[in-house]
């Protein structure tokens, strides 16, 4: 297939994805990266034979809060690791009486609520501004929608992520607030992840995975811990089932991505040659080659 590009998922998520029954090959190695150490080592290898790259979000045992992730070191660390695309999982709070816990939504948009993160590889010295109108690949989206229906898993296909800074939740006013904004979840993790994801020109999508309803539910404070976790633990198990379903799909050699996820640079770098700082060029070689350092 003329242009084909062999597809490399990257999978981040929690201890219960990388624990995989069954996964194969398994080799750890840890990356390194010029924006610093990412989360965790990233653990390579091969789901019912389709090869794939594991990385714990908040590290092993989870020792990094959602505003400490180094963010731009984990998506960099999978760039030059080889993956083209970029399956992220996340346990969130529901903002929709219909998002009962269990349930799993194929978000579509974002509403960033963050504000002590780096958000961009981008800077002084290489101005870049990408697009994020349709911040999930709509190919990786369509992939996973069709892959639960062969599982019968409970997903809604499209939705809101509202991501907030935390690590404390929210109050029952921004809760409330957060709703009247139409948004479906909430969580910490996915921004800025899904932008720099962007910015390195990485299909990428997100599975929701609810594990409660926020506390503008009249019913939130009924919730006991001993639920949630019993929920985080089911949504585990639903998750691997989803992946096992899903990577077939992704595996076999395909043209450009459609969405055009792998050109999102074409037309995003404004700052001239002459101008651009060479000490962030260097930075910029595994996220950005293509562009800076053609061929």
């Amino acid at each position: 297939m003329p242009g084909a590009v062999e597809p490399l998922v990257g999978i981040i998520g929690g201890s219960g994805l990388y624990e995989i029954e069954g996964l194969e090959e398994k080799r750890w190695q840890r990356l390194h990266t010029p924006w610093g150490a990412p989360s965790d080592a990233l653990l390579f290898g091969r789901l019912d034979g389709h090869r794939c790259v594991f990385l714990a979000r908040h590290g092993r045992g989870h020792m990094l809060s959602p505003t400490h992730l180094n963010y731009r070191a984990n998506i960099d660390a999978l760039k030059r690791a080889g993956v083209t695309e970029i399956l992220s999982l996340s346990a969130v709070g529901s903002l929709n009486e219909k998002l009962e816990p269990g349930r799993f939504v194929l978000v579509d948009q974002f509403i960033d609520r963050t504000f002590a993160r780096e958000k961009s590889f981008f800077g002084e010295g290489c101005v870049a501004h990408v697009s994020m109108a349709a911040p999930v690949c709509r190919r990786l989206d369509d992939a996973l929608a069709d892959a639960a229906a062969t599982i019968a898993l409970p997903v809604t296909h499209g939705g809101i992520y509202l991501v907030m800074e935390g690590p404390q939740f929210s109050t029952r006013a921004e809760s409330m607030l957060y709703r009247s904004w139409g948004a479906s979840v909430i969580g910490m993790t996915n921004m800025p992840e899904a932008k720099l994801a962007r910015e390195a020109e990485l299909c990428y999508a997100t599975v929701a995975m609810v594990t409660d309803y926020d506390c503008w539910h009249p019913d939130h404070d009924h919730v006991t811990v001993e639920a949630v976790v019993r929920t985080l633990n089911e949504n585990a198990s639903r998750a691997q089932a989803l992946l096992r379903a899903v990577l077939p799909r992704l595996a076999l050699p395909r043209p450009p991505c459609p969405a055009g996820c792998q050109h999102a640079l074409d037309n995003a770098i404004i700052t001239v040659p002459a101008m651009r700082n060479p000490l962030l060029m260097a930075k910029l070689d595994a996220v950005a080659g293509r562009i800076l350092n053609p061929a």
